[in-house]
């Protein structure tokens, strides 16, 4: 996928992140770590950290040298993705209380990576 399309999913999913609402937290956290992930995509393949044919789908399926590789390509974009997938677990497949907070944390990260890209690409 090239830049411009994972740009395209991300903006799309963010439209739909935005009708979520306090009660939707699962969603809110899923959405941020679906649009963070195509966010991420693009940054790596406009820096030439990957190429278009390969994607990053979720950081902690990635071996513990290409996370450092990464990193060093697209250091706090990787690492805001790694912690919004590590709200997934608690607040998306379970029923933890503060949802509505971890949330808000997974939106502020979301903006963290979408920054970078906005700034890359």
């Amino acid at each position: 996928m090239t830049p411009q399309e994972h740009r395209a999913k991300a903006l799309r999913i963010e439209r739909s992140m935005r009708k979520c609402n306090d009660d939707d937290s699962d969603m809110t956290i899923e959405c941020a770590m679906l649009a963070g992930t195509h966010w991420l995509n693009a940054t790596l393949h406009v820096n030439g950290v990957t190429p278009e044919d390969t994607d990053v789908f979720h950081t902690y399926l990635l071996t513990v040298n290409e996370y450092r590789r990464l990193c060093v390509g697209a250091n706090d974009a990787v690492k805001s993705l790694s912690e919004i997938e590590d709200l997934r677990p608690p607040y998306v497949r379970g029923n933890v209380g503060g949802g509505a907070q971890a949330a808000k944390r997974a939106v502020e990260l979301l903006a963290i990576i979408r920054a970078k890209a906005e700034q890359e690409t």
